[in-house]
């Protein structure tokens, strides 16, 4: 229960801080839910900071802290660092450029594969050690448990983010091969994402198609056009299962009730995001630019998943990307990035209402939170100055308004991100916080996120801390 601060008072608070939640937790859940989770749901806004939630909710409500995930038990930091590099507190806060350029960061494939199967590993790699070897992940283990399994992004389907949580590659360009391996190969119930050959990034159709990678080639995508696909054996009953492949948003919106085919590859009618990479003015305020029209929400697709998912009586995984949150990040757009996570908050919302309608938090884990931060975002007048680094907050302007923000960077940052985790097992986690930060209190290493999800697959995993 103690997270290894150091300095008497805050060792004091957070000793204090671990043992109240962990109390809690035990008077809510019970020492069962430790044990084993019939349906565990992570939820990766990609790329997003402290500063990131904060900025979509003073838009949104005028104030901060208003995020359902906010009220979770379970609230720490969460470290990104890949193979060979490291993330040092202190000069985290003595140094205002340490994170963004005095020190390495990860990308998305190193870090959903940390999270995806508790082994660090190199940028780029996809389900594979410093060695280039194949790791297990957490959707392969639950899948040997007899749960459904599911994929659900608002970039491309085979991008590092959901590859990482189910391929393995050495690396994350070979966009073809993943989506192959993906779709051919694994026993995944559910493969939700962008990528379409015939639409551009507004939603329209193209006369002619743009690459086909991202869906595993001409090849592939010519196998998925006529509705229906024929992939491995999901089920273990020794027969490949078909996939049923849908398009239009109505039919996204139909799935999320009622009856729903066994397995299901969905494919919105865009290139490379739902919303982010439309055109018009990339700069304007939040929703000031028209939305494409025939494209799902990230939440319709999280709805339509999880009504998949849910009729397999062993329960299921599922993993979320909000994955353009990262890329508004990476071109300095405040209003779609602000756009990105307000759309990424609703998905969560979705999560929420399906567990209130058909699950308890006694068989339910929730995890929400990002695989690194991007983009350097904080509160005008921070920086480096005469009297030190400053890190000011973002600054209100009420609702429906962006907040004043500053951008540091176009790249990734080690800096810790936020980590919420409710339902069974979720104190498992606080337990596993044995790092402390001056600034964001106890946090855990990305791996950790694995190492609790084995566990409560029955199975210790790795899980390095």
């Amino acid at each position: 229960m103690y997270c290894g601060c150091t300095g008497g008072l805050r060792r004091g608070v957070c000793v204090l801080v671990a043992v109240v939640a962990v109390l809690s937790s035990q008077a809510t859940y019970g020492r069962r839910a430790d044990r084993r989770a019939k349906n565990i749901i992570v939820m990766i806004s990609d790329g997003c900071g402290y500063n990131h939630v904060d900025a979509a909710s003073l838009y949104e409500y005028g104030r901060t802290g208003v995020q359902a995930y906010e009220g979770f038990p379970i609230k720490l930091g969460i470290s990104t660092y890949a193979a060979g590099q490291s993330y040092v507190p202190d000069l985290t806060w003595r140094r205002f450029k340490y994170v963004s350029e005095e020190v390495g960061s990860t990308d998305s494939a190193a870090a959903a594969t940390a999270m995806s199967t508790g082994v660090k590993t190199y940028k780029g790699a996809i389900g594979v050690d410093p060695n280039k070897l194949p790791l297990e992940h957490i959707i392969e283990m639950a899948e040997e448990r007899g749960k459904a399994t599911g994929l659900v992004t608002s970039v491309q389907l085979s991008h590092a983010t959901p590859a990482g949580f189910v391929a393995h590659n050495e690396s994350r360009d070979n966009y073809e091969q993943i989506a192959k391996e993906m779709i051919y190969k694994s026993r995944l119930e559910v493969i939700m994402g962008c990528g379409h050959p015939g639409y551009d990034d507004d939603g329209v159709a193209m006369a002619k198609p743009k690459e086909y990678k991202y869906v595993g080639g001409k090849d592939t995508w010519e196998d998925l056009s006529d509705g229906c696909v024929l992939g491995s054996d999901a089920d273990g009953d020794g027969a490949a299962d078909e996939w049923t492949v849908i398009q239009k948003r109505d039919d996204f919106r139909a799935l999320m009730v009622g009856p729903a085919p066994k397995r299901v590859i969905a494919v919105p009618r865009t290139h490379t995001t739902l919303q982010q990479k439309r055109g018009g003015d990339t700069k304007a305020k939040p929703f000031a630019v028209p939305y494409n029209g025939d494209v799902p929400s990230l939440a319709e697709m999280t709805r339509a998943a999880l009504n998949v998912l849910d009729d397999d009586p062993d329960g299921f995984f599922l993993m979320v990307e909000g994955g353009a949150v990262d890329w508004a990040g990476h071109k300095n757009q405040s209003g779609r990035l602000i756009e990105e996570q307000i759309d990424f908050n609703r998905a969560v919302e979705a999560v929420l209402l399906w567990i209130a309608l058909n699950s308890s938090w006694r068989e339910t884990l929730v995890i929400v939170t990002s695989d690194h931060e991007t983009g350097y975002l904080t509160g005008p007048k921070s920086g480096a100055s005469s009297d030190g680094p400053v890190w000011n907050p973002l600054a209100n302007r009420g609702v429906g308004k962006t907040p004043e923000m500053e951008w540091h960077s176009t790249g990734h940052t080690n800096s810790l991100v936020p980590f919420y985790a409710k339902g069974a097992g979720a104190r498992l986690f606080r337990r596993r916080a044995q790092n402390c930060d001056p600034v964001r209190g106890c946090y855990l290493n990305n791996t950790c996120i694995a190492g609790v999800v084995f566990r409560l697959l029955g199975h210790h995993g790795s899980g390095q801390n």
